[in-house]
């Protein structure tokens, strides 16, 4: 994770839960070059309509990375290269309708080179390509929005 100095975990209050109730996220960080402009993929929540990058669970059969991968086919339509280290780690909350989940997500840059007009959850969120800076400000997650502010494509 170079190129992360600076950069503040987000305290998470687990209150009377234990540790083992802090769950993990694979997430992709979907980037691509157009018109020689760096671009980032974000796409909106299913439940609260905010601005994110594609995460998910982890997955029976596959590494943390190739379940990154999968989630950015299915919540955002994308396919590419995906990198094999993380390009960093956020937390949040998971609004769930009972609860909050704290979670923690691990980040993997996926270099877009497909774009799908049909994907899985096409009719369940919107997707949007974006500035470094615009993607930065529209996410909510402040740890989220500093990864994408350093980060440097490979």
């Amino acid at each position: 994770m170079a190129n992360m100095k600076g950069l503040q975990q987000q305290e998470i209050d687990l209150g009377d839960a234990a540790k083992t109730d802090l769950r993990t996220q694979f997430a992709a960080l979907c980037y691509r070059i157009k018109n020689d402009k760096l671009q980032f993929c974000l796409v909106t929540s299913r439940r609260s309509g905010r601005w994110i990058v594609p995460k998910g669970w982890p997955m029976n059969g596959e590494t943390p990375m190739d379940a990154a991968a999968t989630e950015a086919f299915e919540e955002a339509g994308v396919e590419g290269k995906i990198s094999p280290q993380p390009v960093g780690v956020f937390s949040y909350y998971k609004v769930r309708t009972e609860d909050e989940l704290p979670c923690m997500a691990v980040l993997y840059a996926l270099k877009v080179k497909k774009v799908h007009s049909r994907w899985p959850e096409k009719k369940e969120r919107q997707r949007k390509w974006v500035s470094r800076k615009k993607a930065a400000a529209m996410v909510s997650d402040a740890e989220l929005g500093e990864i994408i502010l350093r980060f440097q494509p490979a």
